[in-house]
This record gives structure tokens, C-alpha cells and sequence, in this order.
């Protein structure tokens, strides 16, 4: 993309269609004259006396303890430098929307037009009380320094000057790691910072926090190394003026163990950085352009430990990473400050968590085939959504136990699922299922494991303890992908078309013969049959070998589906399976049946696929609240079609009463129960929240989860077979690693029940 068309796509951006990049939304009922009472005047006032009465309520009544303030002068924007208040705007309006959407926080963002130290200090105390937290942004340094320092004082809450904070802790959690894999101790290298603002004042006293010593520190501003004998430097400067006999960056360069770059663009030449020590370590982190281009450095040393400001190279150092989760962190616990311990707390974490198995969603946000700790991953992606749950808590902790805290967490494991919940897309759901598994970790196997997706996934289920898979299909395919993607655990692989299995496969076989032999399948035909892999991973778990299957991939639902039932076949009670697919969607949960299996199931076939579904659902942890879905409400038509949904609601209510289940219904009275309390009161979903729709159908359910799956970018498990004898799942073609690690887990839960009995069907042979 040329420069001016990158011009013109920014400006569009942020003028249409709506000026601007954040607004102000009402989080209460305002639709009633109610409503409008409630929330001004009369109604208001009873909050205001309550907040008069004792201080802290106003966290009870208003948006404070959610709501931080970023403001700015605007006089060090970005690398645009003194542009003013008002030009500054754009860039604090994109600083709410990161607060927004990385940790769920609020924002007003506030431009001051006064470059007086004392003015600006005094505008921010004065509107302080609307807020639970200050973010200070783009001020210039030194005036930067006494304004953070004083409001820090002079205030009860958070204040943090990000420009200073933020990169200093996500390039400190980088220097860490970067420092174990370059095997140096951080008490012992020579460090040399180019720049002198803020931000590298920040960073080298909170390197000295990590264990840097100063006397190995040596800082550059524009007129070169600053000395001792130099003279008029800032209080700042002077705290890192160096005794050593060195005056510009390539003297200062040369036997460095560790670069950082808060200056400008090419400072660094190819030259310096091949009189570097071993294994360099260089943060170039000039924005837009770094001290040294990425591509000239690592072309320049193959032994170099490299990170930029820039997200299209490796180790990008990220605010993003950091001031999100410190503040959701800090408000939590209605911090009075952000000290030292709760940023060496952000630091360690963010160092501990590049060092965690990489989601495979991360993997697909960035590009990669596979992210894992090293020399090009040494801090995590921004996109990670596991940040959320492991920052804040650790920030928080270190506030309780620093003595800054107001509000303790009384449950930690709830706070990490209300932050999980904060960023919109509902995991609770999956973080069950996942742990259920890891409780009783079952042998799965994998029937296309010579898939790279499909090989990923088996990967990470042994490594998060989900499940113990079994690899099926070509060994040496197999075992180079695993190579690939640096699989190095113990895994059982097996080639049913292999001579090695020549024994196993003859066994099978003859199982196989003397189920189906009067229907057509001779011994030597059932031996052929044993090379196929469907047909071989459904005998191992006939027969015990494993507990459960995956497959699906690369073959239609159909082709996998028949050797299933051949071998395995229905569970008593049972007289057809049935699939649910379960959707992460905006209002919750949702279940959707049957989607896979059933083309067009008579009413007692639809009441049983209900029934089966009840049960998955409550597999869940959740309670059914079950629509039969069509395309009338309640006798409206007399059509067969209608009947047939009509029909089975009626047999559920006649035999299985405590089932919460009613319909026929149109789908959109289903989804809002007011509209539905107020047509059909009768109903027995009446006033509750559909969690499952029973479609009349394999068409309506197939293109309404798909659809949903894709306007939506729903989070997708299933399908779910339901009704085998044997956990058995079969994946969509193809499906995606992490649905294909979540259905896994619902293999090794299936099984679980199916081991204790726990899935009784006694109730649909009543039907």
C-alpha cells in the first residue's frame, strides 16, 4: 500500500461514518419515562445521599471504579512531537479504545491546552474525583517526571504515565527472557540506552529493579554519552551519567551485551553491532522506524536476540501488553497508586507467560505455524487472550500485598473467570469442559493425525493434560510434521496400513467378520477393510485399545460417519444418533440440534434427539431451557411439517415433564422472552433465556449454525454426536485446531461418563 493511499484509508477511518473512534453508551433500561425518572432526577437523588453518607459508595452507584481518564498536552505525541491538544485527540480516543477492548475499561479522554507544570497538575486534581484511574499520555519529559511524581502524591488513585511505564515493563519482561536464552546474567551485563527521555529513564530504573546494576549502564542523549563531566544535565540525566572514557553510541557499543533504542531511526550501524558481544541482545525500539532496520541486523548477526516497536517483525515491545491489565488490575482492588511491586508483578508474569504453550488461535492471529519460546518469541503477542487472566490477577496480588489495596479479592479463581467473561466471548463454558478432561485424561485417538492441524491439536491436548492421543496414519509423514513443529512428546504412533500392525489388523478383522458376516462381509474383505483408518480407529476403541476417536478432518461427514455405526453402533434406548453443535454466542451459550445427522426426523425421533441433547447440555454444567423450533407458534399452522414439531413437544411433556421444552415456536420469540411472556404467557419458557434451539430439520439447523458461526465469528464446538454406544465424534471438514482440541476434550468427557454410566437412557425407550 503506497503512502498516500495509507493517508487516505486513515483519514477515512476515523471520519466515517461516524467521527471519531469511542462513545459514551447507557448501561441502564432509558426507553420509559421510568426508566428516564430512575435515572435523574427524582430518582438519582437517593444515590447521591448514599455516596454523601460515606465516600467509597460512589464505586457502588457510578462507573468510577471502572472509569480511568487519559490525558494529555499533547506535547510528545506518538513521533510527532508538540502537536498540540486538540491534534492529540486522535491518538488518546485510540488509547480508550485499547483500554476498551483489551481489558473492558472505560475512558473519557481528556486534552489539556496549558504546557505550565503546576496548571496541568492542578486541571487533573480538580476533575480526579469522576475517575478510578489516571493514565498520563504523550507529555514531554522533564515535565513529564514532576507531573507523574506530584499527582502520584497528591492523589488516591492509580496514576501512570504510560510513555514512561509501559514500555519500561514490557521490554524488562523482554531483557529477561532474552537474558536466560543468551545465557548472561543480568547482574553482570553492560547495557547501553540511546535516549534519554522518559521512557529510557523509566526503563533503566526499572532494569536496576530486575538486578542491572548502573555502573553497567551507559546512557546517550543527542550531544552523546552522558558523563559526569558534563555539565547543565537534568536531575534525571545526572542519575545515569556514566565515569566510563567513552563519548559516542560506537564507542559505547563496542563488547555491549545489551542495546536499548528509545531514539531515532538508524543511529545503530551494521559495524556497532558486530562489536557487540556474543549472543547481543538489541532493542530497537524508535517508532515508526528502529535504530536499526530488522532485516540489516539479523543479516548482519545470525547469534542476535532482537526486538522492535514494529508488529510486522519478531518480539514486538507492546504497550498494549502492559497498561490494560495494570490498570483492570489496579481497579480491581481500588489500588491508591501503581508502586513498584505491582510493576515488577506485570513484568514477571508477562516474562512467565511467553514462556506458556502458545494458543493456536495466537498462532492464527499472527501468521504462524508454530509460536513457541525462543529467539523470535521472547514476549507474548498482544492478541493472546490469556493475558487478561494473568496480568491483572498478578498486579492485583502485588497491590493487596504491598499494603495499596482498598478492596481485597475474596475468590481468585472467580476473579479470573469474571476477567475471562469481560472480553465478550464466553470461555467459561470451554474452561470446564477443558478441566473436566484434565481430571481423567482418556486415550483418544487421532484418525488423521498425518494432518498438520489435526497433528497440532493432539499436541496440545497431551501437553495441557486433556487428553493421551494416539496418532493414526503415515508414521513418517507423522513423525516430520511433528519435527516441524517441535513435538518432542511421547506419543503412540500406528500405520494401520503398516505390516507391523499385521496382527492387530487380523484380530480386528475377525471381530469384524463375525459381527457382519450375514451381511455380506467375508473374512478377507474385513481384513482390507482393517487398512482403513476409520475403520481400524473405531475397532480400537471396540475393543478397548482406546477410549475414544476424532475424525473427520479431510473426509465428509457421511464416509466417517458409516463405519461409526457399522462397529460401534447405538447406545440402548437409542434409535438414531443425532448431533448438537454448541455456539459462543453474543447473548451466551447456545445449543443447536440437529445439525449433522437426522435429514428429516419424524416427531419421535425429534423428541429423543431433544432428550439427547438435555443431557449434553447438563454435561456442561448447564441447565436445558429447550425451543422446538419452527416456523409457526403454538397451532398456528396445520401443516404437516408444523404438526410433526407440535407432536414432539407433546410426547416430551407427556413422559419427560421435568424437561423445560415447549413449541412449536418461531425462533425470534424463542430468543426474547419478553416478547414471549407477554404472546405466550402459557409457555413454559415463558420468562426464562433459551439456551437450545431443537431445529425441525438437518437444513434449517445446518445453515442456521453455520450462519450464525460465521456473522457472528462464533466460537464453535461440535458437531456432538449423541446416541453411540462408544465416544465417537466427527469433526466438519475442516474444522480448526482449537475446535478440534475442544472436541477432543468433549471425546475424553464423553467417555468419562460412558466409563461411570452416568448417561442413562431409560427415558427415551418411554417415548
Amino acid at each position: 500500500m503506497s503512502k498516500q493511499s495509507r493517508r487516505r484509508e486513515a483519514l477515512v477511518y476515523h471520519a466515517k461514518p461516524t467521527p471519531g473512534k469511542i462513545k459514551v453508551v447507557p448501561t441502564k433500561k432509558y426507553a420509559s419515562q421510568r426508566d428516564l425518572s430512575l435515572a435523574y432526577s427524582p430518582g438519582v437523588a437517593e444515590p447521591c445521599l448514599e455516596i454523601e453518607k460515606k465516600k467509597d459508595n460512589v464505586y457502588k452507584y457510578t462507573t468510577k471504579g471502572n472509569l480511568v481518564a487519559v490525558i494529555s498536552n499533547g506535547t510528545a505525541v506518538l513521533g510527532l512531537g508538540n502537536i498540540g491538544p486538540e491534534a492529540s485527540k486522535p491518538v488518546m480516543e485510540g488509547k480508550g479504545l485499547l483500554f476498551k477492548i483489551f481489558a473492558d475499561i472505560d475512558v473519557f479522554d481528556i486534552e489539556v491546552d496549558t504546557e505550565n507544570v503546576e496548571e496541568f497538575i492542578q486541571t487533573v486534581k480538580n476533575i480526579a474525583p469522576t475517575f478510578g484511574g489516571i493514565n498520563l499520555e504523550d507529555i514531554k519529559a522533564p515535565e513529564a517526571f514532576e507531573i507523574e511524581r506530584r499527582l502520584k502524591e497528591e492523589l488516591d488513585i492509580p496514576v501512570m504515565h504510560d510513555d514512561q511505564h509501559g514500555t519500561a515493563i514490557i521490554s524488562a519482561a523482554a531483557l529477561i527472557n532474552a537474558l536466560e536464552l543468551a545465557d548472561k546474567n543480568i547482574e553482570d551485563v553492560s547495557i547501553v540506552i540511546s535516549g534519554a527521555g522518559a521512557a529510557a529513564i523509566s526503563c533503566s530504573r526499572l532494569y536496576q529493579s530486575c538486578g542491572a546494576r548502573k555502573e553497567n549502564m551507559v546512557m546517550l542523549d543527542s550531544k552523546g554519552v552522558i558523563r559526569k563531566d558534563r555539565e547543565n544535565l537534568s536531575a534525571e540525566k545526572s542519575e545515569f551519567a556514566t565515569h566510563k572514557d567513552c563519548n559516542t553510541l560506537e564507542e559505547a557499543m563496542e563488547n555491549a551485551d545489551v542495546f536499548i533504542g528509545l531514539s531515532m531511526a538508524d543511529l545503530v550501524t551494521p559495524k556497532m553491532l558486530l562489536s557487540m558481544s556474543e549472543n547481543p541482545i538489541v532493542f530497537a525500539m524508535a517508532n515508526p522506524d528502529p535504530e536499526i532496520a530488522y532485516d540489516l541486523a539479523v543479516a548482519t548477526r545470525n547469534d542476535i536476540i532482537m526486538a522492535t516497536g514494529r508488529s510486522d517483525h519478531p518480539n514486538q515491545v507492546n504497550n498494549v501488553l502492559g497498561f490494560p491489565f495494570i490498570f483492570r488490575g489496579a481497579l480491581d482492588v481500588r489500588a491508591t497508586k501503581i508502586n513498584e511491586e505491582m510493576k515488577m508483578a506485570a513484568v514477571h508474569a508477562l516474562a512467565k507467560l511467553a514462556k506458556e504453550p502458545v494458543p493456536e488461535q495466537v498462532n492464527i492471529a499472527y501468521g504462524e505455524t508454530f509460536l513457541s519460546f525462543g529467539r523470535d518469541y521472547i514476549i507474548p503477542k498482544p492478541f493472546d487472550p490469556r493475558l487478561i487472566a494473568v496480568v491483572p490477577p498478578a498486579v492485583a496480588k502485588a497491590a493487596i500485598d504491598s499494603g495499596v489495596a482498598k478492596f481485597p479479592i475474596p475468590d481468585w479463581d472467580k476473579y479470573t473467570d469474571s476477567l475471562l467473561e469481560r472480553l465478550g466471548s464466553d470461555n467459561k463454558i470451554v474452561r470446564l469442559l477443558l478441566n473436566r478432561a484434565k481430571m481423567n485424561p482418556k486415550r483418544v485417538v487421532f484418525a488423521e493425525a498425518d494432518r498438520l492441524d489435526v497433528l497440532k491439536a493432539a499436541q496440545i491436548v497431551q501437553d495441557e493434560g486433556v487428553a493421551i492421543p494416539i496418532l493414526l496414519g503415515r508414521k513418517d509423514a507423522i513423525k516430520k510434521l511433528m519435527k516441524s513443529i517441535d513435538y518432542d512428546g511421547e506419543v503412540t504412533i500406528i500405520d494401520p496400513k503398516s505390516d507391523e500392525e499385521e496382527e492387530r489388523k487380523n484380530k480386528y478383522a475377525e471381530v469384524y467378520w463375525r459381527q457382519r458376516r450375514r451381511k455380506g462381509v467375508t473374512l478377507y474383505s474385513a481384513q482390507q477393510v482393517m487398512r482403513e483408518r476409520n475403520y481400524f480407529a473405531a475397532m480400537m476403541v471396540n475393543e478397548g485399545d482406546a477410549d475414544a476417536l476424532i475424525s473427520g478432518y479431510s473426509r465428509s461427514y457421511p464416509t466417517v460417519l458409516k463405519p461409526m455405526l457399522e462397529l460401534i453402533g447405538l447406545t440402548p434406548g437409542a434409535t438414531r444418533v443425532a448431533a448438537t453443535n454448541l455456539l459462543m454466542t453474543q447473548r451466551g451459550p447456545m445449543f443447536l440440534s440437529d445439525t449433522s445427522i437426522n435429514i428429516d426426523p419424524p416427531a419421535k425421533d425429534l423428541a429423543k434427539i431433544a432428550q439427547m441433547t438435555a443431557r449434553t447440555v447438563k454435561m456442561f454444567g448447564m441447565e436445558p431451557v429447550m425451543a422446538m423450533v419452527s416456523y409457526s407458534n403454538f397451532g398456528s399452522s396445520k401443516n404437516e411439517r408444523a404438526s410433526k414439531v407440535r407432536d414432539a413437544v407433546s410426547l416430551l411433556h407427556r413422559n419427560c415433564p421435568e424437561l423445560i421444552v415447549d413449541g412449536e415456536v418461531q425462533t425470534d420469540f424463542a430468543l426474547n422472552s419478553e416478547m414471549l411472556q407477554e404472546i405466550f404467557p402459557f409457555s413454559k419458557l415463558a420468562g426464562k433465556k433459551v439456551n437450545t434451539l431443537i431445529f425441525p430439520n438437518i437444513e434449517s439447523a445446518n445453515i442456521t449454525y453455520k450462519l450464525i458461526k460465521e456473522l457472528e465469528k462464533s466460537d464453535n464446538i461440535g458437531p456432538i454426536m449423541m446416541g453411540m454406544r462408544k465416544p465417537v465424534h466427527i469433526l466438519q471438514l475442516g474444522a480448526s485446531v482449537d475446535e478440534i482440541v475442544n472436541m477432543a476434550a468433549i471425546a475424553v468427557v464423553d467417555a468419562q461418563q460412558k466409563e461411570k454410566k452416568e448417561l442413562d437412557l431409560k427415558e427415551l425407550q418411554e417415548i
